[in-house]
């Protein structure tokens, strides 16, 4: 609620966009990170509740979409999303609520990553915590 008080009164009361803001490559960039970033995360969920029929209580290995590469899909969605929307109004409590994402979000990345690697033996040794190929 905090965050979007704030992202809403910089918004209303402080920001000062000019016609041409709406053609800049920030805001054209910032418009596709945020749609990637959605689109990423509302997979990632949907893979996620599939997981469990009704009434199962077990754990399973997500697989499929960004899964493939990270054990924090949602997550590494969630991020990209914010990113893109402090690209997008080129705000300082943009800036500072992505930046808060990346780092809150990555630690529960990694947190699942290690659930996942200690739950599973056959969770795949491939898979990353948040970014592929490296982290």
């Amino acid at each position: 609620m905090g965050n979007g008080l704030l992202q809403g009164y910089y918004l209303v009361y402080c920001a000062e966009y000019p016609a041409e803001w709406y053609t800049d490559i920030r805001f054209s960039l910032g418009v596709f990170l945020f749609t990637l970033g959605m689109g990423i995360n509302i997979h990632s969920d949907y893979i996620l509740r599939q997981l469990r029929k009704p009434g199962e209580i077990i754990y399973r290995i997500p697989q499929g979409g960004l899964f493939t590469y990270v054990s924090g899909a949602n997550f590494l969605g969630e991020i990209i999303e914010w990113i893109g929307y402090a690209l997008a109004t080129w705000s300082l409590p943009a800036l500072a609520f992505a930046f808060f994402s990346l780092c809150f979000l990555g630690l529960r990345a990694f947190h699942h990553h290690r659930f996942y690697l200690k739950m599973f033996e056959d969770y795949p040794k491939s898979r990353k915590a948040l970014i592929p190929v490296i982290f």
